[in-house]
């Protein structure tokens, strides 16, 4: 699977792969769909890639007019990738990188307000339940108008429609194949 940056400063940039099994890359149809669901609202945002995979949805943000990426990861591989992708769209002043296991992230205390946080874990595991619940409880990593978007399979997702929330609230969802882009806001 090539990937590559749609639209923006760095369109048309090729972006590495992690090799193996690992990381799941949002395929451009998706990545596509996603940021035009977003529209100008990109420009000027911060976003929290919890699992931070080939760094492309980051990078894409960026370069639509995002003004910062974190991103965390704990694959050494992956953390290495999403640098050398940074690096070759010139990207990596407006992007930090830290190798952490995201739930621990996610329940230290807030250092930073996000507008975006991208949940796109491992398949299968219920890690973006978790991660989605973290967050809830901890809503100082969102900023007043902001947006968490969870990437799954649309089976993971299957008994979990309703999932009780106290700071987000489901407002959107939309199945692209075998990905399910999952929208909430900060009520």
């Amino acid at each position: 699977m090539s990937l590559r940056v749609i639209a923006g400063k760095a369109k048309g940039h090729k972006l590495k792969t992690v090799p193996g099994t690992g990381t799941r890359p949002i395929t451009d149809r998706v990545k596509e769909n996603l940021f035009n669901i977003l529209g100008v609202d990109v420009e000027n945002s911060t976003w929290w890639d919890l699992f931070g995979g080939t760094g492309a949805v980051g990078i894409e943000a960026l370069s639509r007019g995002a003004t910062f990426v974190r991103y965390s990861e704990m694959n050494r591989v992956a953390i290495e990738v999403i640098s050398e992708n940074l690096h070759h769209c010139k990207m990596h002043e407006q992007a930090e990188i830290r190798r952490g296991d995201a739930f621990s992230l996610l329940e230290a205390t807030p250092d930073y307000a996000f507008d975006y946080i991208y949940i796109a874990p491992p398949q299968y595991k219920e890690m973006w339940l978790r991660a989605l619940l973290l967050v809830d409880a901890n809503p100082a990593w969102l900023s007043e108008e902001s947006w968490v978007v969870v990437q799954i399979h649309p089976n993971e997702f299957q008994g979990h429609e309703d999932v009780t929330l106290k700071n987000l609230e489901k407002f959107d969802e939309r199945k692209y194949g075998s990905t399910l882009l999952v929208f909430y806001e900060r009520v």
